[in-house]
């Protein structure tokens, strides 16, 4: 396949979808300016009730970012120093560092090499060992890249353990999961699930902020008042638990009070770019020449379950691909090209080389590529024949 033009396709363009609500939410943000009204308030009010109606749970709580959604999740259902948290290698750092920062230690199972998620199989192979470094007293399965990971047998593990279950739905807003009792939207069916509003989110506001959910009533007061240092309610500088500063400040919750409106339709969007890249690439060859492995749906016959945050592929010669894309201006990115066990933040948890296979070869394995909404047919096509091109060059 030949390149039929030059045009260069950056990882992600938050100026193109800016574009198209600006008025929208420069309008909201000069409200909020005009209320003179920063940390919580009405507008975080507004956003919270509005995106607990849209991911169809009771409570919602706006956080400080998403790392602190999985902090403040896990101080709220009480694990502490030498508790095990089970948990996957293969996700962002915070997902595993909010686990050590409250001197909880990490239980790692391998992930499913289809999905990337958490594998319930090895899941319970670890739970199943009478040599954990800690007894386990909860549990965080990530939703990579978008797609739901399968919560059902999780949950059931975590039943049988007794472990509470915070869902890392970060990248992963707007997806379902099909249950035993019909689609569940993710982060209802953990004991909290913690999202992320970073700017490169499916849900992105103007800066770091995050949102906690929950179906028990009691656990989200806990979560209410711990968010703003532990306060009583109704009593200013009442104290009543060793909470933290976890607030959403009201110029983010605004933003993303807006973006909201569009997210369903940022979502289908971003399906129907996974789906041109599925026959792109197949077209072109690469798949049955086993050179590029495409994502794979654990649920094809419902889409929602994924909402692509990232179109990953594996690759042969990734770095080689790498350099390729680079001197083409098409952005790509690994995520994520160390697993958390062989971090050497994490030496003293003992992880070594070979300890958690399906994670060490994704991470030499695995790239993203662009998926943004706003993605043309041009880009998506000139993204697949620049990778044609790298292996044509290179039989």
């Amino acid at each position: 396949m030949a390149a039929q033009n030059d045009l260069p396709v950056p990882l992600l363009d938050l100026k193109a979808q800016f574009a198209t609500i600006k008025d929208e939410v420069m309008a909201a943000v000069t409200q909020v300016f005009d209320q003179q009204a920063f940390i919580l308030g009405p507008h975080v009010d507004q956003a919270e009730k509005a995106l607990a109606a849209h991911l169809g749970v009771p409570f919602a709580l706006g956080v400080s970012s998403g790392t602190d959604a999985l902090l403040l999740s896990l101080m709220a259902l009480g694990v502490r120093p030498g508790d095990g948290v089970v948990t996957t290698p293969f996700t962002f750092f915070a997902t595993v560092g909010s686990i050590v920062r409250l001197g909880a230690v990490p239980l790692l199972a391998d992930i499913d090499p289809l999905t990337y998620n958490l594998d319930p199989a090895q899941v319970e192979a670890l739970l199943s060992r009478g040599d954990l470094p800690a007894p386990p007293k909860a549990m965080i399965p990530v939703h990579i890249f978008g797609q739901a990971a399968d919560m059902m047998p999780l949950m059931r593990l975590a039943r049988a353990h007794n472990l509470k279950v915070v869902e890392d739905a970060a990248q992963a807003i707007g997806a379902v999961y099909p249950g035993p009792a019909g689609l569940a939207s993710i982060g209802s069916i953990g004991h909290t699930g913690a999202f992320s509003f970073f700017p490169s989110k499916n849900l992105g506001g103007a800066g770091d902020g995050g949102l906690i959910t929950s179906l028990d009533p009691d656990l989200a007061a806990r979560l209410r008042s711990m968010r703003t240092h532990g306060s009583h309610p109704q009593e200013k500088y009442r104290h009543v638990l060793v909470g933290g500063n976890f607030r959403l400040d009201a110029v983010q919750a605004a933003v993303i009070s807006v973006k909201l409106k569009y997210l369903e339709a940022w979502s289908d969007a971003r399906r129907a770019n996974a789906a041109d890249y599925d026959r792109l690439f197949t077209d072109s060859g690469l798949v049955d020449q086993g050179l590029v492995s495409l994502p794979q749906r654990a649920w094809p016959s419902e889409p929602r379950t994924h909402v692509f945050n990232q179109y990953v592929i594996r690759a042969t010669d990734r770095d080689g691909l790498m350099r390729h894309l680079a001197a083409a201006k098409i952005g790509h990115a690994v995520y994520y090209p160390i697993p958390m066990h062989l971090l050497e933040c994490f030496a003293h948890l003992g992880g070594q080389p070979g300890d958690l296979p399906q994670a060490e070869q994704a991470a030499a394995q695995v790239l993203a590529i662009p998926i943004y909404p706003e993605l043309t047919p041009q880009q998506k096509q000139r993204v697949v024949e620049v990778i044609a091109d790298f292996y044509a060059q290179n039989k």
